[in-house]
């Protein structure tokens, strides 16, 4: 059995990965099939909601603003804060996931006239 260098079978490798490179490209761009023209189309898509009332941001966001706000004051103004930053937090916490559900996302459709 004869044996090769790695390097000889690395180059025939790349090699072959590079003759075989513009054959997949060309079959992933456009085509025509039976005399159809098909193309590939980039489309801006909203990402799929998981939570509509976005309890989970709410309730997070609840939870570290008052637990930031229990570190502030003594007494009964401890309490304010912690109430204060609790409400604070369960809002900014809705908003921030809010923003996050409106994002799109891009995505590849195969179209034919």
């Amino acid at each position: 059995m004869p044996r090769f260098p790695v390097s000889r079978i690395l180059i025939v490798s790349v090699a072959a990965f590079a003759l075989a490179g513009p054959a997949m490209a060309w079959q992933s761009g456009s085509s025509s099939t039976k005399g159809k023209h098909c193309y590939d189309v980039e489309v801006q898509k909203p990402k799929e909601v998981k939570d509509e009332h976005k309890v989970t941001g709410t309730v997070a966001g609840g939870l570290v603003g008052g637990l930031l706000g229990n570190q502030v004051g003594g007494g009964s103004g401890k309490k304010i804060a912690t109430a204060a930053g609790a409400v604070g937090g369960a809002f900014a916490g809705r908003k921030i996931q809010d923003n996050q559900q409106k994002k799109t996302e891009t995505v590849i459709e195969r179209r034919c006239d």
